[in-house]
Formats: C-alpha cells, sequence, structure tokens
C-alpha cells in the first residue's frame, strides 16, 4: 500500500490520502480519545505523542500536530494509517457516523436563504475546502451575518480567517445580497 501525502495551507496539518475511500462522503473530525471511542483509526493516531487532532474526510485523513516536527513525527503516522488499512479493520465501529450539521440557529423567516448558503457551500465552497485537507459546516445565519464552522486542516490555519472572509463572504454576497458578512462559528 502506497500512502501519499500533501502540504495544507496549515503548516500543523498534513493530508494523508490511502488511495482509497475513507469516509466516503462527509467529513469527521477527532480531537481527544473520547471523541474516537467509535473510530480504531483516529483512537491510533491520537495516542501518538504530537498529534493533536484527526479529521476523515472523502478520501484522506487530515491530522494536526501540536508542536513535534513533521519529520519525526510523519513515519510513524503513516505507519498506523498502513497498518490500519491493510488490517481490513473497519474505519468506525457500528453506531458511529459522520457529524450532521446539528445545532444550527436562524430565524424560520429565513429559511429559503439559509438553504441557498447551505446549497452553495456544499457545492461550491466544500470541495475546495476539502481540497486542502479540511470541511466547513453552516451554523447560523442572523441579521445578515453567516456563522460557518472550519474543521479539520482549516481549523486554526492562518489563512482560513482570509479563506472566510474574502473568498467565502464574497460568494455568498454575489448570490445573496442579504448577506452581509460571514464569522466563525
Amino acid at each position: 500500500m502506497f500512502i501519499q501525502t500533501e502540504s495544507t495551507p496549515n503548516p500543523a496539518t498534513l493530508k494523508f490520502l490511502p488511495g482509497q475511500d475513507v469516509l466516503g462522503q462527509g467529513a469527521m473530525e477527532f480531537r481527544s480519545q473520547d471523541d474516537a471511542a467509535n473510530a480504531p483509526l483516529a483512537q491510533a493516531l491520537l495516542s501518538i505523542d504530537g498529534v493533536e487532532a484527526v479529521m476523515y474526510g472523502a478520501d484522506f485523513v487530515s491530522v494536526t500536530k501540536n508542536g513535534t516536527d513533521w519529520p519525526h513525527l510523519k513515519p510513524v503516522v503513516l505507519g498506523a494509517i498502513m497498518e490500519h488499512f491493510a488490517s481490513g479493520a473497519p474505519l468506525l465501529i457500528e453506531g458511529a457516523a459522520p457529524e450532521q450539521s446539528g445545532g444550527e440557529f436562524y430565524d424560520p423567516a429565513d429559511a429559503e436563504t439559509v438553504s441557498t448558503i447551505k446549497e452553495l457551500i456544499e457545492t461550491r465552497v466544500r470541495p475546495a475546502v476539502a481540497g486542502d485537507g479540511g470541511d466547513i459546516v453552516f451554523k447560523g445565519f442572523r441579521d445578515g451575518v453567516v456563522y460557518l464552522a472550519m474543521k479539520g486542516a482549516c481549523s486554526g490555519c492562518p489563512s482560513s480567517t482570509a479563506t472566510l472572509r474574502n473568498g467565502i463572504e464574497n460568494l455568498l454576497k454575489h448570490f445573496l445580497p442579504q448577506v452581509k458578512a460571514v464569522e466563525p462559528a
């Protein structure tokens, strides 16, 4: 098995591509052993000294470190990912499911606007963000402000604020004049 790696805009995160589906669709982020209780690969990766967070994407695993140098950490992470996929073990234990976009807030009168925002994020933004090893989730819409959560490589990325403000905000304003701003949730 050959696993490719790609850098991301976030220097603390690397994207690992095992050459096969990981989650298939959606994304799941794990920041602690408790978060990863039903995810054996994420548990193994989070047990490596220096690994701070793991995210499963459609066809990748992104790993965020907390200070350790990549030249020391990368071989250990590659080994854990390779061992997991070679073993044929499930990615998720029964009962685990991709995160849902629950906890959303918006005025029911804005339902049509929110539907359009979600469609634009799903079709135009999410694929680009996934290409950088991350994910983006709609959290809310209030008084013309769209609230989004960045995950994976995008969480804590130095350029994530610029992505939100310049890229996503401009896109949403173009299609929806009622959008005034985009803020992190």
